[in-house]
């Protein structure tokens, strides 16, 4: 019974993926999730962060910090996991999967991507939660970009949400207890 839950959810994963890679031939969608994939990479996650942190002050820095530190707290457990349970991205698994030239040859469980966007957007989205209406659409088309781009299955996505959700909000949660940074 437990290797048919599995099997089932694997099929529903499956569809699920190929529903989002399936509509990769589209010229808006190609240029749009190419582009914004990006922004959930290392080298645009930490240059926003120390950009911040670098040239603001007050309650925006803070947020920078607690940004930067939820990026390097959420990182530890994405590399250890990769290393734990390697799992092949969909567009080595799956016949049909639409991948850009030269994709990624890393594991796929959790997307780093979206682990990195997560966990420095919600610091942002707890300190100010005015940005909420463009950082949660940000990073739901980071994740959605990793499946789009055939990178990464449903749950790599939602386990890097959930990753990067839970560091950036330790984050917020830590800062705030040792500097009584007030939301503003």
């Amino acid at each position: 019974m437990k290797t048919k839950l599995i099997s089932n959810m694997y099929d529903f994963e499956c569809k699920l993926f190929r529903s989002v890679n399936q509509l990769y031939d589209q010229k808006l969608l190609n240029f749009y999730f190419r582009n914004i994939t990006h922004l959930g990479g290392a080298i645009a996650t930490i240059a926003i962060t120390l950009s911040i942190i670098i040239f603001s002050r007050g309650h925006i820095q803070a947020t920078a910090i607690a940004s930067a530190t939820a990026l390097l707290i959420s990182h530890l457990p994405v590399a250890l996991v990769k290393k734990l349970y390697p799992r092949k991205r969909p567009y080595i698994s799956l016949i049909e999967t639409k991948v850009p030239a030269n994709p990624l040859e890393d594991h796929s469980f959790p997307s780093g991507h979206t682990t990195a966007i997560f966990s420095v957007i919600i610091p942002f989205i707890l300190y100010m939660p005015q940005l909420t209406m463009i950082l949660i659409p940000l990073g739901v088309s980071i994740g959605l970009s990793r499946m789009y781009l055939g990178l990464h299955y449903p749950s790599d996505v939602l386990a890097g949400c959930l990753l990067g959700s839970s560091s950036g909000f330790l984050t917020y949660t830590i800062l705030t207890e040792l500097f009584y940074t007030a939301p503003i």
